[in-house]
C-alpha cells in the first residue's frame, strides 16, 4: 500500500514538473514594456523581449543613437550578450555597445528615413539565441502602451 502510494505520488510530481517545463520558454509568461513611446517585441522563440528607445524623451540615450533594452524570459536584464543588429540594404551590421542594465546602444544616423525596411536584432548569450525583426514604417503605427505582454497577446495585435 505504501509502495503504491509512493509510486503514484512520484508519478504526479513528475507529471507536474513536465507540464511546468513544457511551455515555449522557461520563466515568466509575461515580458514588461517599460516605456511609453518605444517599440516592443517578443522574440521568435520567446527567449527575450526587445524594447527600442527611439529618442531622448523618456530615457537619456544620447544624440543619433537608438537604445535597445533586452530582457530574458524571467523579465531580467540581459547583460554581456552579443547583439547583431542589421538593417535592410546595409552591408555591415550596426556597431553596438553595451551601456549596462540590459541597455545597448547603436547609431541611428544611417537608418533609412523612407520606404519599407527591416531592423533585425539577434541576441546570443549562453542558452539564449533568438531574434526579433521590426518592419518599418509598419512598426511605428503599432506602438503599444507600457505594461506586461506575452507572445500570444503580441501575435493578436499584428
Amino acid at each position: 500500500m505504501k509502495k503504491t502510494l509512493l509510486v503514484v505520488l512520484m508519478a504526479l510530481i513528475g507529471a507536474a514538473f513536465a507540464y511546468a517545463h513544457s511551455e515555449k520558454h522557461e520563466g515568466s509568461d509575461k515580458f514588461t514594456k517599460h516605456f511609453k513611446d518605444t517599440l516592443f517585441a517578443i522574440s521568435e522563440k520567446g527567449q527575450v523581449s526587445i524594447e527600442i528607445l527611439l529618442d531622448e524623451k523618456e530615457y537619456k540615450i544620447g544624440r543619433d543613437l537608438i537604445g535597445i533594452v533586452v530582457h530574458d524570459s524571467h523579465d531580467k536584464d540581459v547583460e554581456d550578450a552579443k547583439l547583431l543588429v542589421t538593417v535592410t540594404g546595409m552591408v555591415e551590421p550596426l556597431k553596438v555597445r553595451e551601456k549596462g542594465d540590459g541597455l545597448y546602444l547603436a547609431p541611428s544616423i544611417s537608418l533609412p528615413k523612407e520606404g519599407t525596411w527591416k531592423l533585425s536584432i539577434s541576441v546570443k548569450k549562453g542558452k539564449i539565441e533568438d531574434e526579433v525583426i521590426f518592419v518599418f514604417p509598419d512598426m511605428l503605427n503599432k506602438k503599444m502602451p507600457a505594461g506586461k505582454y506575452d507572445a500570444d497577446s503580441i501575435k493578436e495585435k499584428k
